[in-house]
């Protein structure tokens, strides 16, 4: 093992399956809805709802809640912390996966 391997080098908040799950969707898509969310990450209500809290305490995600024709539609967007969060997430796990110190 190198000497070099640092695990602190991941983002906790990201690391979780789910919130990297959302992360990875949200990363190429512009928004997603709750639905949409729930059911690519195969997820129930709660547990989505408590990941993207999370998220959204960190700064990564911006969740907009409103009313269309009387109906909750909850929205969720990646932010540019986020994005800049989620980048460095994936260049620490390949330089954790190649064993190379992290430039920067």
């Amino acid at each position: 093992m190198p000497d070099d391997f640092d695990i602190s080098r991941l983002n906790e908040v990201i690391h979780g399956r789910v919130r990297l799950g959302i992360m990875a969707y949200l990363s190429g898509a512009d928004e997603a809805d709750f639905a949409t969310l729930k059911q690519k990450l195969e997820l129930t209500d709660g547990n989505l709802s408590v990941h993207l809290k999370k998220l959204e305490e960190a700064g990564f995600v911006a969740v907009d809640k409103r009313f269309v024709d009387r109906k909750p539609v909850t929205r969720a967007r990646m932010t540019e912390a986020g994005r800049d969060a989620f980048i460095a997430y994936l260049d620490a796990m390949a330089a954790l996966v190649k064993g190379q110190d992290l430039v920067g």
